[in-house]
């Protein structure tokens, strides 16, 4: 992979820099405080956290509104470990949990010091389908939002990750070239195909481990390998 021409470096957020499962767990159990919810914290987890990837690809997919997500998510998991709770209650609790995430900024290990390496070299912009209103919050509370020339949401350009308009948008409003930018990012077909399909290149962040066999984009388990790239 030729890394020479690269100028621009576009970071996914949530799960990439930002710890999303730490911090989402962190404000579960602020929220399960506050209302007094009485549900195992653990055992709401075990069920919340696939539906709510499900939730999040059909939300890439335009097959549900970000209401239908923050709603949905929550009710199928109290639904499926059988905890009575009320609608109005669910909406508090979704509400509440956009307001607290980003009290917590746990990041992934070497955030800073990968972002200090990269700063001098390259121009640094976030592309991230999260929610507009936290994620320049999330940014701010861990102190990583000065390493970055753009945040660019995928609300503001009205469709998401891994639809080309999005990295077009990104791509034009920082004034970068496809064949001078690479995207790096946890998640294969929104963040790494997304930007292979417009012509950038893709380093894919494989926290999890997990097993990756493609001649299309490297593969990284932490952060600091980046150098060995770029």
């Amino acid at each position: 992979m030729e890394m020479k021409q690269i100028q621009h470096v576009f970071f996914d957020l949530d799960h990439t820099l930002w710890d999303f499962e730490k911090n989402s767990d962190l404000t579960f159990r602020k929220v399960f405080d506050k209302q007094n919810i009485t549900l195992d914290l653990n055992s709401f987890l075990e069920v919340y956290k696939p539906l709510n990837l499900e939730y999040w690809k059909l939300y890439r997919e335009e097959k549900v509104t970000k209401e239908e997500l923050r709603y949905g998510r929550l009710k199928k998991t109290f639904d499926a470990v059988s905890y009575s709770i009320s609608d109005a209650l669910i909406d508090v609790i979704a509400i509440e949990y956009i307001e607290f995430l980003p009290d917590f900024n746990h990041l992934f290990e070497h955030t800073f010091e990968i972002l200090d390496y990269l700063k001098g070299k390259y121009q640094l912009h976030i592309i991230t389908n999260g929610f507009e209103e936290v994620q320049t919050k999330k940014m701010q509370s861990s102190n990583i939002l000065q390493y970055f020339n753009a945040v660019i949401t995928s609300e503001s350009v009205g469709v998401k990750k891994p639809n080309p308009k999005v990295f077009e948008y990104a791509l034009e409003s920082t004034k970068a070239l496809k064949e001078n930018s690479i995207m790096i990012g946890d998640n294969i077909e929104a963040d790494i195909e997304g930007a292979i399909n417009v012509g950038m290149h893709a380093i894919h962040f494989n926290s999890e481990g997990l097993e990756i066999n493609s001649n299309n984009f490297r593969s990284i388990k932490c952060l600091l390998e980046i150098k060995q790239y770029l």
